[in-house]
């Protein structure tokens, strides 16, 4: 899974190996090694690939199908379904009204 959403990112920012291996400051002969599965990046190099991507790292280690950034995430909140930006602020200021009545 992750050596096949890395070459699909790779390709689809227009990245050669060799850029890539530069923007992370490891070989590109590593990048292809992590492509063909011979070798797993650890998390510090892990967590570069995820920036460079904008992406988040469970996406591509396969745990989620979903390559939004952890900051544009919300799914998962309220019986896994998705959030409008909108819905959030209302369920925070929802939260906030509830927990000021509990304290009287």
């Amino acid at each position: 899974m992750f050596a096949e959403r890395l070459r699909t990112l790779r390709l689809k920012h227009q990245l050669t190996m060799k850029a890539l291996g530069e923007r992370l400051n490891i070989a590109p002969s590593t990048i292809s090694g992590y492509e063909n599965g011979n070798r797993k990046p650890d998390i510090d190099t892990l967590k570069l690939l995820a920036d460079v991507f904008d992406t988040s790292t469970d996406y591509l280690i396969g745990r989620t199908n979903d390559p939004s950034p952890p900051s544009k995430q919300n799914d998962g909140f309220l019986y896994g379904e998705t959030m409008t930006d909108e819905e959030i602020h209302f369920l925070k200021e929802s939260l906030a009204a509830f927990r000021k009545y509990r304290k009287r």
